[in-house]
């Protein structure tokens, strides 16, 4: 399992493909093992790089982040590889991350693209406030696998997607409770509104017709950045996992350029598509690493 010596930390990424460079970075309570269902397809074409957020899957945690610093951490990660530009695609949480990149090195970013991600999380209305505070109120209330639990339900609702219901309960249900909950302050504390003149990248916005947060918002803030957005009809929040063909060709499309595809495809995946198990590779055991960020046994298993 390679780990990167960073600064005063260490970050764990895997490397696959080839290509020009394309870096993948996950959601909150997560991991890069995430992309599972996009890393064939995107991997013909690109070489990527899927690390593990600071205190996420297999990386050790340590004192809270910021989604700044959480950035440099990757491009701290990019220095050591060698990578002096790259492709970003970053989702929900990662989407920030990878926007916060974009700003941080301009001009070493070449595409960019966000899936059910915004411009800031301050929490500016109520319904800001409420997705907040009710979330991080359950963790303490509830603890963290019976949360993931009503997430896994409000995530994919539908019987066919009973894998993926268990997959979000298994990975994040064992994820320290301190790691979740700082990564989502983090998130909350985040705008880069401020800031946006400074984006040079061209940028596509991917978004959920049910996500969390309302189209109208991500429409004004995608003109705001001059950012193409396209919409994924039925998906909710964990669309590269519930709209795995839209997702995947949207990506390809525009990390290599080419016109998006059309409202037909667009869409979330019917049962008939819909993957009946969690992504390939995800063994009992390779879960339980993700899920325990920084235990001696994720080392002592890379012997």
């Amino acid at each position: 399992m390679p780990f990167a010596e960073l600064s005063h930390r260490s970050i764990y990424y895997r490397q696959t493909g080839s290509g020009p460079d394309l870096l993948l970075i996950h959601g909150l309570g997560s991991s890069g093992a995430d992309w599972a269902f996009q890393e064939a397809p995107l991997a013909e074409h690109f070489r990527l790089l899927m690390p593990d957020l600071r205190g996420c899957g297999r990386s050790p945690g340590g004192a809270r982040a910021s989604i700044a610093e959480h950035a440099a951490d990757l491009w701290d990660l990019a220095d050591r590889l060698g990578v002096t530009e790259t492709h970003v695609l970053g989702h929900s949480l990662g989407g920030a991350v990878a926007l916060e990149m974009a700003l941080q090195r301009p001009v070493c970013v070449r595409r960019l693209m966000t899936i059910n991600s915004l411009l800031s999380y301050r929490v500016d209305s109520v319904r800001k406030w409420l997705e907040v505070n009710a979330q991080l109120a359950m963790v303490r209330v509830f603890g963290l696998r019976r949360t993931a639990g009503l997430v896994a339900r409000r995530l994919f609702p539908w019987p066919h997607q009973a894998a993926m219901r268990e997959r979000v309960i298994k990975v994040i249900g064992e994820l320290p409770q301190r790691a979740y909950l700082d990564l989502a302050r983090a998130l909350a504390d985040w705008c880069a509104l401020e800031r946006v003149d400074l984006l040079r990248a061209p940028m596509l916005m991917l978004a959920a017709e049910h996500d969390y947060t309302p189209l109208d918002e991500k429409r004004s803030f995608a003109q705001r950045v001059g950012a193409q957005l396209a919409v994924v009809s039925g998906s909710r929040h964990g669309t590269p996992f519930d709209a795995i063909h839209a997702c995947n060709a949207c990506a390809l499309a525009w990390f290599q350029g080419r016109e998006l595809p059309p409202p037909e495809i667009l869409c979330m995946d019917t049962a008939a598509l819909a993957p009946s198990a969690p992504p390939a590779g995800f063994t009992e055991r390779e879960l339980a690493l993700v899920a325990q960020p920084g235990l001696p046994s994720t080392r002592e298993a890379e012997a």
